[in-house]
Order: structure tokens, then sequence, then C-alpha cells
């Protein structure tokens, strides 16, 4: 039964030195493609990731949609490699940014699938694009990761696991809903490591990581190759810019609201003021971006009667923007809104001018619902018409 143990020792040992020597040409090849991601949103709150250079004609960097978040820009910075090694330590890079660091221009963003695509004006000599794999893995495979794990002072990390499942699987997580098909592996994906190239054992791309498991230890999902291919072909979407920024770029004076959106005071003709609110975070469906511009009106513990809402449902037949819509809130109130939704790319101005409507178009139904014991003006009278 023992006869041929010291046999078999000594291919379990050829396999495992062969396994290792493996993991370690996978590292150094797949290392100069792997990349430090730094980007920053609109409150300048400032997040880091993990990419991978895809192309080196048109300079492009591949990393999650979450990682880049509704920044337009981003520093990438790419291993610096000395007599085979990487230096490691996050303090050095961030002391070097001249010398190791590229800024880039974010140009497409899918949030479904989770991927973003970053285009750099130029990459220095020592970055190597990584080979695509021509198709997916299959489960059992062996997959290797380079990742820069968050919470830790050191970049360039390696990982190796196993390939779970290829499925096709829609889920939410933190970044939003999403719906693409995934590579499950055996691997310790931490934040950080997002964005990271996941290769096979011929050190080609075969998914970058994207998430892994709240529930389940060392499972995690990344992103599948041929959702890649189909992104990078594909028309590409802008990321649209965070709504600080917009607002700032269109010189429109705002606050911070409790509720964490932005609060815009217009005065109107009527010499009142009323308050527009522009959301923190825009809404998506498949590849469409929206921001959510309204404006509160009225609340009341009673519904609203039928002859106001036959009046909202005409009013919303007939403006340009936007639409009235009735909620509830926590206290099982009747709220009566003003909701304009815009797309999330579109330019600081039409911003502007879409939050100049909405607070016109509250005003007057706020004049009309809320009316005064003391009587209007003409000019009031008139300006509250024109507003319709």
């Amino acid at each position: 039964m023992f006869r041929n143990l010291p046999t078999c020792i000594a291919l379990l040992s050829i396999v495992a030195t062969s396994s290792v020597s493996l993991a370690g040409n996978n590292y150094k090849k797949v290392l100069p493609s792997t990349t430090w991601i730094i980007t920053a949103d609109g409150e300048d709150k400032t997040s880091t990731g993990t990419g991978v250079f895809i192309d080196q004609d048109r300079k492009l960097v591949l990393t999650n949609a979450h990682v880049v978040g509704d920044s337009r820009t981003a520093v990438v910075f790419f291993p610096e490699i000395k007599n085979g090694q990487p230096s490691v330590k996050r303090k050095r890079y961030l002391d070097k940014v001249v010398d190791l660091a590229q800024p880039g221009k974010v140009v497409a963003v899918d949030r479904k699938l989770d991927l973003a695509l970053i285009e750099l004006g130029k990459v220095p000599d020592r970055a190597q694009a990584i080979e695509l794999a021509a198709e997916s893995v299959t489960p059992g495979d062996q997959v290797d990761l380079i990742g820069n794990p968050g919470g830790s002072d050191i970049l360039w990390a390696y990982t190796s696991g196993t390939v779970r499942l290829v499925y096709d699987k829609k889920f939410k997580s933190d970044h939003g809903e999403h719906e693409f098909r995934v590579v499950e592996t055996q691997t310790p994906i931490k934040p950080g490591d997002s964005g990271g190239p996941v290769v096979n054992e011929e050190g080609k791309l075969v998914a970058i990581a994207q998430s892994f498991s709240p529930t389940m230890n060392l499972v995690s999902y990344c992103v599948d190759i041929s959702d890649i291919k189909a992104f990078v072909a594909s028309p590409w979407k802008a990321a649209p810019l965070s709504t600080k920024a917009i607002l700032v770029n269109a010189n429109v004076d705002h606050q911070l609201h409790s509720t964490g959106h932005y609060e815009i005071k217009r005065e109107l003709s009527s010499g009142s003021t009323q308050s527009v609110f522009v959301s923190k975070d825009t809404e998506y469906f498949q590849r469409a971006d929206v921001r959510k511009i309204w404006s509160l009106v009225s609340v009341d513990k009673n519904p609203p009667s039928e002859s106001l809402l036959m009046r909202l449902m005409r009013q919303s037949s007939a403006t340009k923007i936007g639409g009235w819509a009735v909620e509830k809130n926590g206290n099982e109130e009747y709220m009566i809104l003003y909701v304009a939704k815009l797309d999330a790319t579109a330019s600081s101005q039409a911003v502007s001018g879409t939050i100049e409507y909405v607070a016109r178009i509250a005003g007057a139904m706020n004049a009309k619902l809320n009316v005064k014991s003391e009587q209007k003006t003409a000019s009031q009278t008139l300006a509250s018409w024109l507003a319709q």
C-alpha cells in the first residue's frame, strides 16, 4: 500500500514547485499592467482602487465604475519595479506623484456592469498592456489576482484561488444595482482590490475583481471577460459629474441639507422664496443616468382632493420638464412635490435652468394652495399667472 510513497511525495513536490513557479511568473508578467487608482468626488473625499492597463495605443485603463464613482478624473500609478520587485509602500508613491503617477480622464462608465475606462495622456515605458483571454475560464480553473487592499500601507498584493462558477448574476450592492456575467472565485478579495486583474495560468485577463460575498468566506465576484470586451467595444458613455461639482460650475448658491441633498433657495417675482433640492446621488437604469431635482409645495395629513389631483395631472401634461408627484412621508403625511429628472451628464447650465424652472412651477402652485388672507396686487397676480 505504501510501496510507492516516496515516488508520490516526489511527484507532489514537483507539482507544488511548478505551481509556485507558475504563480511567480504570472505575478511578474501581470504586474506592469496593474495600476493603483485615486479619485476624488464632489465632496473632496478621495477613494482608491485597482485597475488594469488594457490598450497601449488608446492608453486605456479598465476598472470598476464604483472605483471612479462620479469623478471624471483620476490619478493612475504604475508600479515602480527594481530588480524584478515592485516598491510596495504607498507613501513612496504619494511622495513621488510627479514621477510615478499619470493624470487620467474617465471616458466611459457602465454602472450595470460596474465597469469604467480611464484614458491617459501618456504612459510610462515600464507600463505594459495586458493580453485579453480569448474566452472565459471554467469551474476548477486556477486564477491569480493583483490588487491594492485598502486599510494597508502596501500595494501590489498577490493572491490566487479557484474558479467556483461562471454564471449570469443580477444583484444589489452598496454601489447600486448590477447585472453581469460573474466569475465566482475562491479568493480573498478585499476592499481596494476592486478593478484588479484576474488572470488565467497564461497570465491573460479573464475578469476583473468586483466585490466579495458578505456572507460566505473567501467567495468573491469578478466581471467576466465577455462583458469586458463588449463594454470596451460599445459606444462609450461619459461619467456624470457629482452634484456639488455641477452646482459649483454653474455658480449656483447652495447648501448641504440635513438629508444629504443640496438645497437651493430661489426668490420669485412674487417676493416669496422657494426651496429646490438636487439629489446628492444619480439614479440609473442600465446605461441611463438621471439626476433628480424637486421642490416641496405642501404637506397635509389629509390626502389631496380629487379636484386637486386633476389639476396636478393637467399641469403635468402641459409642463415642459418634470411633473407633479404625491408621496407619503414617515409621519403618514401627504406631500405634494414638483419633480424633474434630467440626464446626469447634462451641462451645468442645463441643471441651473432646470432649477429655475422647478422653482417657478412649484412657487406658483404654492401660492394657489396656500392662499393668504390679504389680496394680491395686480403685479403679483400677473406674475403668478405667467409662471404657470
